[in-house]
């Protein structure tokens, strides 16, 4: 079991806890997997300050590309040089890539089994005032579906770094999303995060919370409510959207009989979508998926448009006790 207060920051669930930013995460992921290895090169389309690009185009310049406003041709030239040997990190919004460069990720990269990373800014709702067009809600559900992708999806700025890290490592094509605004930080160094993982941060046999991304710590805090409650509330993390870590799902379905899933994204084809399919082959227990309801979003402060979406704590909270009613 891993107690999740052993990786909070501050040795606590308080909304005071320190906040920073997934997007430096990466930037400072770019930086240390840069200086190991003189074969990634890194890709942006004309917005390398908001993806923390530009801390690597400072250090390297001559390994840096600025593909302009350009996604598609972007991930065409990342395959390129993928394929005579470099490793290639592209970067823009989410919304942008993969969205508008679905085919040339699917095609080009996929097809190749190219070693591209593709790293999605800006994911969820951290674009709020942007307005729907720049919320990548969709983002995981159309990555996972490509054969041979591994889709990931860190929670905080220091999961951020290690998802970097792991993609460095990956002979093969990468997605991972991250968002753009502070969120807490509540892992740390050693908190447990690889590929085709999930980590139990609290053991509970009532029902088990299964997510990925920033709202895991919402998650942890919506548990602790329950707690006080008298409920026993089981909290999964789980980065790794695919491959997806079944025998963790089994076996917390099995030991708390009902499942709540969380996350940032549209309840079609995300993390919710990927637990079902699991559980409906291994294991069928009673299900809630709180995410986007299949909408989009509209302009506003990310705070604000969980709420109004019912993805907020208390969100978490009516999910576990409907699901418990299910059992």
């Amino acid at each position: 079991m891993i107690t999740p207060r052993a990786y909070l920051k501050n040795n606590t669930l308080s909304r005071d806890i320190d906040t920073a930013a997934p997007r430096d995460g990466y930037g400072i992921g770019l930086l240390e997997v840069g200086e190991k290895n003189e074969s990634i090169v890194v890709l942006c389309a004309d917005v390398a300050d908001s993806t923390r690009s530009a801390k690597f185009r400072e250090k390297y310049p001559k390994r840096f590309i600025q593909a302009g406003i350009a996604e598609q041709n972007m991930v065409g030239v990342a395959t390129g040089l993928a394929l005579q040997g470099k490793v290639p990190f592209v970067s823009t919004y989410a919304v942008f890539c993969p969205g508008r460069t679905w085919d040339q990720v699917r095609v080009s990269v996929c097809y190749n089994r190219a070693n591209v990373k593709i790293a999605g800014a800006h994911a969820g709702f951290s674009a709020g005032p942007d307005g729907a067009t720049h919320q990548a809600l969709e983002d995981i559900a159309i990555t996972r579906a490509l054969p041979g992708l591994v889709v990931l999806a860190p929670s905080d700025t220091e999961e951020t770094r290690k998802a970097v890290h792991l993609a460095a490592e990956i002979n093969g094509p990468v997605y991972f999303r991250y968002s753009r605004n502070p969120v807490p930080l509540f892992t740390t160094p050693q908190t447990p995060f690889k590929v085709g993982k999930a980590t139990i941060f609290h053991e509970g046999t009532d029902v088990a919370i299964i997510g990925a991304g920033p709202i895991i710590h919402t998650a942890l805090l919506a548990a602790d409510r329950l707690i006080e409650r008298g409920v026993s509330v089981c909290v999964v993390n789980s980065p790794s959207i695919k491959p997806l870590d079944e025998d963790t799902i089994e076996k917390v379905a099995r030991q708390c009989g009902a499942v709540v899933t969380v996350e940032e994204h549209q309840i079609h084809g995300g993390l919710g979508s990927a637990v079902a399919e699991t559980l409906g082959q291994r294991y069928p227990v009673p299900l809630e998926m709180v995410g986007m309801p299949d909408m989009f979003g509209e302009s506003g402060e990310p705070e604000q448009l969980r709420a109004k979406y019912r993805l907020s704590l208390e969100s978490i909270v009516n999910a576990v006790q409907r699901v418990r009613k299910r059992k």
